[in-house]
């Protein structure tokens, strides 16, 4: 599969621009400031005036963290989704919501991918630890009770994410930073927060359709690193 930009219409050009100058305009105080740093750094291949070309976003990590874009019709096999994050390939869909659904998706969309999930792939420790992690789920690909705790670490990192900047709890999570409400919900502190634990959190349960109430708090990217490289030791 592949992206076809001319197939774009005038409403999801709209519902792209609307998306991320609202969401650019409400992290500045409550997005992590390595996931701003990326950002910002990206405006050249990722803002708010077109929508996402992934040759481009391609070529931008070609010079730097080395990942592309990989696009699939939406959810794909656990072991196609560990193979390709193994290989440095992030899944991305290519549709965007409609205007009536702004606030709230059940299945990720492009924004949700492209906005929420991309920009940090450009830090180095952060595209470290996603990578390793595809690298681990890929070798324990048989292994159900290790994929079930995996997949409980990646909701509570990647996906719903916050971290600790300078006495405040920040979003780093892709699911948190491309939703105006739960980027918020963090921000007014709605929610229970944990000191990151790893296991902890592969004993945690989560649900996918309804704003998270839980979450845990670490303290640097280089704890969940340093959580990859330890995993094999404590036999999970």
């Amino acid at each position: 599969m592949k992206q076809e930009m001319d197939t774009y219409t005038a409403e999801d050009r709209w519902v792209w621009k609307t998306l991320f100058d609202r969401q650019v305009k409400n992290i500045p105080n409550k997005a992590s400031k390595l996931y701003l740093k990326a950002l910002d750094e990206m405006e050249s291949v990722l803002n708010a005036d077109e929508i996402p070309e992934f040759k481009k976003l391609n070529a931008f990590f070609e010079a730097t963290t080395g990942w592309q874009i990989e696009v699939v019709p939406g959810l794909i096999e656990v072991e196609d989704f560990f193979r390709l994050l193994a290989e440095k390939k992030f899944c991305s869909s290519t549709w965007l919501r409609s205007k009536d659904s702004l606030d709230y998706l059940e299945e990720p969309d492009m924004f949700h991918d492209i906005f929420g999930h991309i920009p940090l792939l450009s830090q180095p420790v952060f595209s470290n630890f996603v990578h390793e992690f595809g690298k681990l789920g890929l070798a324990h690909i048989h292994d159900k009770q290790k994929l079930l705790e995996l997949q409980r670490l990646y909701w509570f990192t990647i996906e719903f994410g916050v971290i600790q900047e300078e006495g405040k709890i920040k979003s780093y999570g892709a699911g948190i930073l491309s939703s105006f409400g739960e980027t918020n919900q963090i921000d007014e502190g709605k929610a229970n927060f944990e000191a990151f634990d790893k296991e902890q959190v592969f004993q945690k349960t989560f649900r996918t359709d309804i704003m998270q109430e839980d979450y845990f708090v670490i303290t640097s990217f280089d704890e969940l690193l340093n959580c990859i490289q330890t995993k094999v030791e404590i036999q999970i």
